[in-house]
């Protein structure tokens, strides 16, 4: 059964929600940076290390590997915020939102000890290696292999998307650990690896993107050695574990915040005149959505501090979120005077041209609709039976 259930921030989460909102009005006024799309955003470990100063990464990780144990609710706040005024949080992101929280739940003690504090700090930065160029959407059929050699596994493939892998420390990579031959099911046989970004054998090479960035990367493994000690959970279990980092990745303000700095730009263009009908539309639309949204994804970090898995629910919000997204970008397009001059430096100009180019990726990144609405049916269906 999916459920959603409302709930409102209380006293101290509006409180924290104040601090932070003080906090990023000290350390990024306007004009000090480039706002960015969401967590499509630059790596700036200056002030990724603020935010690890400040207690704003790692809050809900353990206290004795230098997290905070708070909520999710609570990481939920500070992220809305850092998202809302696209702040360059592109150096620590991966590493918060779910490289910590898996470490935590799966790793070593040796493991815990060695990585957690660097994160909580925002001084280490980690990359996602799931994705490879022949599997699309289809996570089961990932070919990179690793292979048992001594006291270690040797990792030969490759993977895609794997965002600042040729500027980041550290990546979790996904490998299938036994042949699908001797598997009666593909999802079997699968196991992760921590894998120092700069093993010999592995070469990181970044994908120039449409909007002209290039921080995807395809990432090619060759005979990459990884010590026994950095087997991330129980070999064969990779499945599982993957599985239970998508949750961290899916239900978050990540999935529906991309497209606001646009909106909040388009705002301030009309500041100091009487804002037009048209643009006024679009606003009062996508706010109404935002607070729909934002009151899914709070359900879904209530359900985590409650104990339970929102993968379905998790999935939804994704799902939602990201066509919301693109709509935003389509609106903000129709009700433009003139179309987006490359020419034209301005931060909202910037915002338009990015996020018009980039939109279309906004539905494919963490899963795709079609992958996510697979995800939700079979949540519908009762357990024991079809329907």
């Amino acid at each position: 059964m999916i459920e959603f259930e409302y709930s409102e921030l209380t006293p101290s989460e509006r409180a924290l929600q104040a601090e932070v909102r003080e906090f990023l009005d000290r350390v990024l006024p306007p004009g000090s940076y480039h706002p960015a799309l969401g967590f499509q955003a630059e790596k700036d470990p200056e002030f990724s290390r603020k935010l690890g100063a400040q207690g704003y990464l790692g809050m809900s990780l353990p206290k004795q590997y230098g997290g905070h144990e708070r909520s999710a609710v609570d990481r939920f706040v500070v992220t809305e915020e850092l998202l809302r005024r696209g702040a360059p949080v592109g150096h620590h992101w991966v590493a918060d939102r779910q490289s910590g929280p898996v470490i935590a739940k799966f790793g070593t003690e040796a493991q815990k000890q060695r990585f957690i504090p660097g994160i909580a700090a925002g001084e280490l930065s980690f990359c996602i290696g799931m994705s490879e160029p022949d599997s699309g959407s289809d996570l089961a059929s990932v070919a990179t292999k690793a292979t048992r050699d001594g006291d270690g596994w040797v990792l030969e493939g490759r993977k895609i998307w794997t965002t600042f892998a040729h500027l980041n420390d550290w990546a979790i990579v996904l490998c299938r650990s036994t042949p699908v031959a001797e598997l009666t099911d593909k999802r079997q046989g699968m196991s992760q690896f921590i894998v120092d970004l700069t093993s010999p054998g592995l070469t990181a090479t970044p994908i120039p993107f449409i909007d002209g960035t290039s921080d995807f990367c395809e990432v090619e493994l060759d005979h990459v050695f990884v010590p026994d000690e950095l087997v991330l959970g129980s070999i064969g279990q990779g499945w599982a574990q993957n599985t239970s980092e998508l949750a961290y990745e899916r239900g978050g303000p990540d999935r529906w915040l991309s497209s606001y700095t646009l909106l909040a730009e388009l705002l301030r263009l009309h500041e100091q005149q009487p804002l037009p009908d048209r643009i006024a539309d679009v606003l009062g639309e996508a706010l109404a959505n935002y607070w729909v949204l934002h009151s899914l994804s709070l359900s879904v970090a209530r359900s985590i501090d409650s104990g339970g898995a929102p993968a379905v629910e998790s999935s939804l919000v994704k799902e939602m979120g990201t066509r919301f997204e693109q709509d935003v970008v389509t609106a903000v397009n129709a009700v433009v005077d003139e179309a987006p001059n490359m020419a034209d430096t301005s931060t909202f100009s910037r915002l338009l041209i990015s996020a018009t180019l980039t939109n279309p990726s906004f539905t494919i990144r963490g899963g795709t609709n079609e992958v996510l609405r697979s995800v939700a049916a079979k949540g519908l269906q009762p357990s024991g039976g079809k329907r």
